[in-house]
């Protein structure tokens, strides 16, 4: 009865074990990528978005406006090719950097490609596309601007 209860036990280890990797932080340390705050991420964001080109770079704190997230980034490219590129760059870099997959949305149409990387929501334009919705000033408040880079 005793040998029966040690294995139980070592089950339950096991399992906790599992469940942590699942949860990625056991995966975050093994492949060495950092738990990031949401400055950190806005920060490597903006580097990459730098990085590939992007233009007209915004960046909208939304904290204390929407729990969706904490900031808000909105971009252009200058075609649907460098659209499509500059997010699945971003995608790729966050993946490596900080073990995150993003949600992603339009990247096969290159018009508006939306990143949701939890903390931050990236949006990505056409400059006409952008220029159609003005994304940004939905979220400015009245007579407001948001940082550009």
């Amino acid at each position: 009865m005793y040998r029966r209860d040690v294995q139980e036990d070592d089950d339950l280890s096991i399992h906790t074990e599992a469940a942590d990797a699942a949860d990625g932080r056991l995966g975050l340390m093994a492949t060495g990528a950092t738990e990031a705050t949401s400055e950190t991420l806005l920060a490597a964001i903006l580097s990459s978005l730098s990085d590939d080109k992007a233009e007209d770079v915004v960046q909208i704190d939304l904290r204390g406006k929407t729990a969706m997230g904490d900031y808000m980034v909105v971009c252009s490219g200058r075609s649907t090719r460098q659209v499509a590129a500059i997010s699945e760059k971003l995608v790729e870099r966050l993946k490596t950097e900080f073990g995150r997959t993003a949600r992603v949305e339009g990247k096969d149409a290159g018009d508006w490609v939306l990143i949701d990387t939890g903390d931050v929501i990236v949006h990505v334009f056409r400059p006409e596309v952008r220029e159609f919705y003005q994304l940004e000033k939905m979220w400015l408040p009245a007579g407001g601007s948001a940082a550009s880079n």
